[in-house]
């Protein structure tokens, strides 16, 4: 048995995000479940697979709230294709405290589930927002630096460093916004491997027509100086699931279980067969699977 989702809305710094609402199924007046929140990773709009883990995060008894950030998706914002971690992050928080005040939530009882890049904005949450009563997340973004060099040869490093700085100059003088691919079939993009590319085309034509493939080069600067790292350690005591793909090249693998390693209790690391996108797939239920039973462990 399915629920309908309802579209939702809320404002974020002035700027509607729009999303879906999924409630359990059977669900009835004056009840009032928890609620997880949760929106995509880079570029991703929520059409790309996250809407099958609010419908499964339905199933298993908890009100699911996905989103679009601003800039992106069904959601308001120039110029379009702007990622910002920090920005992400305050729509997140506006998600939350939209969250708190449906009729069919319970306010003090309020988890998030990230992934990738959202991942990485749930490590600062978890940190930064006492709200969430728990957290879960997949292959996470960690370092953007890190990644950055993980991911990209020297000599090409050296060249993109060269083109932000252009870009920034460009900017101040003239207020033009240029844009990145966010992948290619050549890997010549921001996101510069075969799997990414694979992926996000191929959900682009099943799933999410929305999906735009293009990055404002700003965000790409954004994106090498973030570093949910620095929040590692300030988790604790709030519960938290890390799971990590064994074969990640795009968030390395390595990285993320070290990074684990620095986190303080409640937490579990659960490791996922494949590659970076193949949790979304494939490994969907025991992704979603692993998500469900640590909110229900921390959360009821």
């Amino acid at each position: 048995m399915t629920t309908s989702p309802q579209p939702i809305e809320f404002l974020s710094k002035g700027l509607r995000c729009r999303g879906l609402k999924y409630l359990p199924p059977g669900h009835g007046a004056g009840e009032r479940p928890l609620c997880i929140v949760l929106a995509h990773g880079f570029s991703a709009v929520k059409e790309m697979y996250f809407t099958d883990y609010a419908q499964a995060f339905s199933q298993a008894g908890f009100v699911a709230m996905v989103f679009d950030y601003r800039f992106q998706g069904e959601s308001e914002g120039e110029p379009r294709g702007q990622i910002f971690p920090w920005e992400q992050i305050e729509d997140f928080r506006n998600a939350i405290t939209f969250a708190q005040q449906q009729p069919e939530v319970k306010a003090d009882r309020i988890g998030m589930f990230g992934s990738s890049y959202s991942g990485g904005h749930a490590i600062c949450l978890a940190a930064l927002d006492r709200r969430l009563k728990c957290v879960a997340c997949q292959v996470p973004l960690i370092d953007g630096w890190t990644n950055f060099q993980a991911i990209v040869p020297r000599a090409a490093g050296a060249e993109m460093l060269k083109a932000l700085e252009q870009d920034r100059v460009a900017r101040y003088q003239t207020g033009q916004v240029n844009y990145l691919p966010v992948v290619a079939a050549d890997n010549n993009a921001v996101l510069n491997t075969s799997d990414a590319y694979q992926w996000f085309t191929a959900t682009h034509q099943s799933k999410a027509p929305r999906w735009e493939n293009r990055v404002t080069v700003e965000s790409v600067e954004q994106f090498i100086e973030y570093s949910p790292a620095a929040y590692l350690t300030r988790i604790s005591p709030t519960p938290f699931l890390m799971m990590v793909a064994d074969h990640d090249v795009l968030t390395p693998t390595d990285v993320a279980i070290a990074a684990f390693g620095r986190m303080g209790e409640p937490k579990k690391l659960a490791i996922l067969s494949g590659g970076h996108f193949d949790a979304y797939v494939a490994g969907f239920a025991p992704s979603s699977g692993n998500a469900i039973a640590w909110f229900k462990q921390w959360m009821m």
